[in-house]
């Protein structure tokens, strides 16, 4: 099948999609303190930690071999990304967090517009291409946001607004508050 310039629009809305999450839970991370990675709110919670483990777990086995084997490879083990492990480090975290991106990244750059509706399987259910870009797309923003959020409760009042902060949508509608606080994102919800 011909590409379309609908199935490049949506191919590169799903690549900049990827790429915002992963900006937001970087920026989320790096304003927790150390102690406080595999912190949870209570018993039945996750920790950052844990989500970043799961997530990470997830994206490997998703998007290692993404067309030619199931997105649920047999070497994964998803219960054991919820076990918390209070020893985990930083840089150990991170080194997951971005080699799970990294895997996601190299798949989905290397899609082409036509392999949108290429069949490929989940769990041994065949599905297109393009919904499993979806099916990822809002499991990734599901746990982020999760993650954006226990980080800002960590964070307490140094947390620093990922988006238009309470009191400043007038003055972002007016073009005024990106000038006025520096920040230079683009990505504001």
């Amino acid at each position: 099948m011909p590409s379309s310039p609908l199935a490049a629009a949506v191919l590169e809305d799903l690549r900049r999609s990827f790429r915002t999450y992963k900006a937001l839970g970087d920026r989320a991370i790096a304003q927790v303190a150390d102690a406080d990675l595999a912190r949870t709110p209570d018993a039945e919670s996750n920790s950052i930690a844990i989500i970043v483990k799961h997530l990470a777990g997830n994206m490997r086995s998703r998007f290692t071999e993404f067309l030619t084997s199931d997105g649920e490879k047999p070497d994964r083990h998803r219960d054991r990304e919820f076990e918390p492990d209070d020893a985990v480090t930083r840089a150990a975290l991170l080194a997951s967090w971005e080699a799970g991106w990294r895997t996601t990244f190299e798949a989905v750059e290397a899609l082409d517009p036509e392999d949108l509706l290429r069949t490929v399987t989940i769990r041994q259910e065949p599905m297109t291409v393009l919904q499993a870009l979806n099916r990822q797309a809002a499991h990734y923003a599901y746990h982020v946001g999760q993650l954006v959020y226990l980080a800002k409760a960590l964070a307490g009042r140094g947390w620093q607004s990922l988006s238009i902060p309470r009191g400043q949508s007038a003055r972002y509608s007016q073009g005024t508050y990106l000038k006025g606080n520096g920040s230079g994102s683009s990505q504001k919800a």
